[in-house]
């Protein structure tokens, strides 16, 4: 990770699910436009990890977090009211996913999906996002997903239940919000070539129908997902609220 100095320069943004594969791109770019970062993960050690990876280490918080776990929220905020007295953005980025369709998904698996993917992002809003208003306003990124309104390869029922789901509640908290200072909007990915997902598919024909069903014939990056959420956390946005950002080569366009 390297540092810079550009339009998010000493804004402090929490990003949950950030050790791993878009969460760790979405923490770079912040980085490198001078956020500074409170850097959220299940995994504390990873959390810690890429921190101490900064040569400007100092200035950013590790924070081992379950997403799913409201006093572990409380307790969040908490330390980030005492390490910078504020809170300027949220990146809700923290999810699970499972392939399963409407007929084979396991009830157990379905609910963990939601409750890690829904309910993570809902207690981000109220936990952290309430922390942003109360810091003076500021910007709540949701990270969706095109699974969220379209169907895909016809599976990940359960990941696209969650995300539809998340993808109206960002609409309904932009409401509330509008009149308050916090812009909610969420970002929609199409198929990001993450290391764990090249790692699962490449090669696969799951991996060639990904590249197929995309009319810019290629799999995403987390940079560019990265670059969506830095216009929508910082000052470049400030008249956008309750809107899709589509990263995704075309998809749902086709």
């Amino acid at each position: 990770m390297t540092g810079g100095q550009s339009r998010l320069q000493d804004k402090v943004v929490l990003v949950t699910g950030a050790t791993g594969g878009i969460g760790t791109a979405i923490a770079e770019r912040l980085a490198s436009e001078g956020a500074v970062l409170v850097v959220t993960d299940v995994d504390g050690a990873a959390c810690s990890a890429l921190v101490a990876d900064r040569a400007d280490s100092e200035r950013h918080l590790p924070i081992a977090l379950d997403i799913t776990r409201e006093d572990q929220w409380h307790t969040a905020v908490e330390a980030v009211a005492a390490q910078y007295g504020r809170l300027d953005a949220v990146v809700n980025n923290g999810a699970i996913g499972s392939l399963g369709t409407v007929v084979d998904e396991d009830l157990d698996r379905y609910n963990r999906v939601v409750e890690v993917s829904q309910t993570g992002t809902w207690l981000g809003m109220k936990h952290a996002g309430a922390y942003v208003e109360r810091s003076g306003g500021g910007s709540i990124v949701n990270i969706c997903s095109i699974l969220g309104s379209v169907g895909g390869l016809g599976n990940s029922f359960a990941y696209a239940a969650a995300k539809g789901a998340v993808r109206t509640m960002t609409k309904n908290a932009a409401l509330h919000w509008a009149t308050k200072g916090v812009r909610v909007n969420s970002i929609h990915p199409g198929f990001i070539g993450t290391a764990q997902l090249l790692e699962r598919y490449e090669g696969s024909e799951r991996h060639a129908a990904m590249i197929a069903h995309t009319p810019m014939g290629r799999l995403g990056t987390g940079a560019e997902v990265a670059a969506a959420v830095a216009f929508l956390a910082g000052d470049d946005s400030t008249f956008v609220t309750g809107t899709e950002l589509y990263v995704d080569g075309g998809w749902t366009c086709d």
